[in-house]
């Protein structure tokens, strides 16, 4: 499954139904290979230290499920004005999408109007990516990342 806007609001809803409509939040959202949508928030702790991305949960249900992520998007409303934004996925977030290989989607916001997103691949999103010095060159396997 590719992202698409039923990604997007599946995360939304899932923000919606975790943070009240007067707090800043965020929520998750990723399509498995299968077509199923899992959507997962972040800890809400106070030490930092031991919260987790929004997108956390969602991965290790999918890897407990043996699933791939085929796309995952992070929505994140604004306390500003209480609109929605996409996130892109931070560096911990795209080795942990590594994992289902390069051509995983994920969201980002347009360049031209950042109240829009775009969907750009892993390789899009990270061209550079580390591991493939491990790899000869080519994304690395689910077995080298397995380790």
């Amino acid at each position: 499954m590719k992202l698409d806007q039923a990604l997007v609001d599946a995360a939304i809803a899932q923000l919606e139904k975790r943070w009240p409509p007067d707090e800043p939040g965020g929520a998750a959202a990723v399509y498995l290979d299968d077509g199923r949508i899992l959507t997962s928030v972040a800890l809400d702790n106070i030490n930092a230290g031991v919260t987790l991305c929004h997108e956390t949960g969602a991965y290790c249900q999918a890897y407990t499920l043996d699933r791939r992520v085929t796309a995952s998007v992070c929505v994140f409303r604004a306390p500003e004005d209480g609109r929605f934004v996409v996130l892109p996925p931070c560096g911990i977030c795209q080795e942990r999408l590594a994992l289902w290989g390069p051509d995983v989607e994920v969201g980002v916001p347009d360049p031209e109007d950042p109240t829009r997103w775009q969907p750009r691949t892993l390789a899009e999103v990270n061209p550079y990516y580390w591991a493939r010095h491990f790899a000869g060159g080519s994304w690395p396997s689910e077995e080298l990342h397995a380790g």
